[in-house]
């Protein structure tokens, strides 16, 4: 028994983590949204924006990514760029990480951002711009943010935006002059923290993914999707946490297996 019991503990540990899963759970209608935002848009050669907000470990990040996963082959014909705005120095910072991922020769301030944009407005494929964690690049005046969410609007533009942020009034706050444009304002995506049944449902299908017997009970699975519903929503949190009560039973099966006298007197 107890090979068997360590191997599906470390498994348990291994579906806990907060990769991307094939299917993500109670985000059917944000992965139809965002897949359709895609097609429209980049396949459909149309530029345009569109900001996703939600709190963390409401499968922002995790949906886009999965999507972006699915419509691989669909988006081949076009040049994915996707950065992540925690990474970089400085809100400005964008623009030198953008052409060098565009492979545009090394070039500072104004002309930087003038050589992007005539990069951007040139003949050729679609380009999508992915910014995760875009509460990042506010910045004095909102230049930085203002400069990217105009692009899409330049003539000829072939730019498509995605900006993911924690912040529901990022665009309110910080790009409210957008919408003086009529086309400006980019499309708004908003992910609702998860509630107690979607969060239940995702530790189930994660832990179902393990042989055996249930390694934690569902009583013990809806009090912790109970917990963290009713503070944050965080599916990662409900992951975490489920993963530290394996990390616990398995090192109480662990010490009693140690104490067992084993079978037929062997000492």
């Amino acid at each position: 028994l107890a090979p068997r019991a360590g191997t599906c503990y470390q498994q348990a540990k291994q579906v806990l983590h907060a990769a991307v899963p094939d299917r993500l759970q109670g985000r059917e209608r944000e992965t139809g949204i965002l897949r359709q935002f895609l097609r429209e848009h980049v396949l459909g050669r149309r530029p345009g924006s569109l900001y996703v907000s939600g709190a963390p470990g409401t499968g922002k990040t995790a949906c886009l990514s999965r999507v972006l996963l699915d419509c691989k082959d669909e988006l081949a014909g076009s040049r994915t760029v996707v950065l992540n705005c925690m990474a970089l120095g400085s809100p400005q910072s964008v623009f030198p990480a953008l052409a060098q991922h565009l492979g545009l020769p090394v070039a500072t301030g104004r002309e930087r951002i003038r050589s992007l944009e005539k990069h951007l407005t040139a003949q050729g494929p679609m380009v999508l711009l992915v910014l995760d964690e875009l509460d990042q690049l506010e910045s004095k005046g909102q230049d930085v943010l203002y400069t990217l969410f105009e692009w899409p609007q330049l003539p000829s533009s072939r730019l498509v935006l995605v900006g993911l942020a924690n912040a529901l009034d990022l665009t309110d706050r910080s790009l409210a002059r957008l919408g003086a444009h009529p086309a400006g304002s980019p499309q708004l995506l908003h992910f609702p923290p998860y509630t107690k049944e979607q969060l239940t449902r995702i530790l189930q299908e994660r832990l179902g993914q393990v042989a055996g017997d249930p390694v934690l009970d569902s009583a013990a699975l809806q009090f912790c999707a109970r917990k963290v519903s009713a503070v944050s929503g965080d599916a990662r949190k409900a992951l975490d946490v489920c993963r530290r009560a394996v990390e616990v039973v398995e090192l109480e099966v662990r010490g009693q297996t140690l104490l067992k006298p084993l079978p037929g007197g062997e000492s």
